[in-house]
């Protein structure tokens, strides 16, 4: 008998879980073995019964999606890794990719794409839009001194989290509720962000955020 493939989906909507287990229990090999609504809860599964295949949203109350990926990624490499989120490929993408996820789709094509990727991700390859991947392409052509000078890449997860949280419009108390924080916190995490980009005030740092997030449009 063929191995059968286990899956653990995180996300902190239940009715999105509800579906998308549905979906993967009909794939023959297939069985959802655990649900979880946050990093922490996902983790506690994750030591106990290791599965083969996780698929993880980035918005997630306390530890964020991408930095569950690279606590995933370090202690269980074999544990393939899907995201599954409503943020915009174009900027989150590379980044779940940088951090151990296989392939990323976004939530609304979910229902048509997610049985497609997980069948790559279980042949070896990664999973990613055509528009995606072309643009990944064109960044490699251009040549790694370009990547390696953009300071975007100087943030952390949760620094870039709050950074397009600053150029969708939202203020610092909107930020804390969004990403379940502490007001001080968002503002350290915004000092942070204007030193690593060099920006003078916060006028300067939602403008710079606004045009950053219009130029990745794909």
């Amino acid at each position: 008998m063929a191995k059968e493939t286990r899956f653990l989906i995180i996300d902190d909507h239940p009715l999105f879980r509800a579906g998308l287990k549905q979906l993967i229990n009909q794939e023959k090999g297939f069985t959802v073995i655990a649900e979880a609504g946050d990093a922490e809860e996902a983790l506690d599964i994750i030591n106990q019964q290791v599965p083969d295949f996780a698929i993880v949203d980035i918005s997630l109350k306390g530890m964020n999606g991408l930095e569950l990926i690279k606590i995933v990624n370090s202690k269980y490499p074999n544990l393939l890794i899907l995201v599954v989120s409503m943020h915009d490929e174009a900027l989150y993408a590379e980044r779940a990719l940088k951090a151990g996820a296989r392939g990323y789709i976004m939530k609304q094509e979910a229902s048509k794409k997610v049985l497609t990727a997980i069948h790559q991700l279980l042949e070896g390859k990664v999973y990613i839009s055509e528009a995606m991947h072309d643009k990944m392409l064109m960044g490699m052509i251009k040549g790694k001194s370009e990547l390696e000078n953009n300071p975007i890449d100087k943030l952390s997860d949760r620094e870039f989290e709050v950074f397009l949280l600053i150029g969708k419009g939202l203020g610092p108390i909107q930020i804390a509720e969004e990403l379940n924080l502490s007001v001080k916190t968002v503002e350290t995490y915004r000092a942070h962000i204007k030193t690593k980009l060099m920006l003078e005030n916060a006028a300067e740092l939602r403008k710079h955020a606004i045009k950053w997030i219009q130029s990745q449009k794909m």
